[in-house]
């Protein structure tokens, strides 16, 4: 279980050095902008997106490559921590004993069940439910309000393309 935690704790150390640059980046140029806003007194909040955004797409551009190994390498842990370690640390095998103190239905779950007889006249009748048959005569088949469409989809279009060329 402590494995589990952690790798669920790597998970949130890779998140944080994966997102932080980017979250920085758009930090430091929010703070840069809003100072030269507050020099100049131009109070325009849609100054700062263009800059941000740019700065943002740098970063993930030059610190691309460092994200994808340090996200492979989460991967490549977590595979191993799945198919080498849990296995290998725990008993999925139940003792031989489990089921001696314990009953898969209780007395009174037992008594509902042979109480149910129309339950088991249904499985004795082989097909014929006999609750249903009023519903099978009283049958009232409506028609769709929807119409069938004509037009082939865009698969059949591909198909009929393909055949005629």
């Amino acid at each position: 279980m402590e494995v589990l935690v952690e790798y669920l704790g790597k998970g949130f150390m890779v998140m944080l050095s994966v997102s932080l640059p980017c979250v920085l980046m758009a930090a430091l140029v929010g703070l840069v902008v809003g100072i030269l806003q507050a020099v100049t007194q131009v109070q325009e909040q849609t100054i700062a997106a263009a800059p941000k955004i740019v700065l943002v797409f740098l970063t993930i551009v030059v610190l691309g490559g460092y994200f994808i190994k340090v996200l492979t390498n989460y991967f490549y842990e977590g595979s191993n921590v799945a198919f080498n370690i849990i296995p290998k640390n725990d008993t999925f095998v139940l003792p031989n004993d489990y089921y001696k103190y314990t009953r898969p239905f209780s007395a009174e779950m037992q008594d509902k069940i042979n109480a149910n007889r129309s339950l088991n006249k249904a499985l004795l009748n082989g097909g014929k439910i006999p609750w249903d048959e009023k519903a099978t005569k009283q049958q009232i088949y409506i028609n769709s309000r929807q119409t069938p469409t004509v037009e082939p989809n865009f698969i059949e279009r591909q198909k009929i393309q393909s055949n005629s060329r």
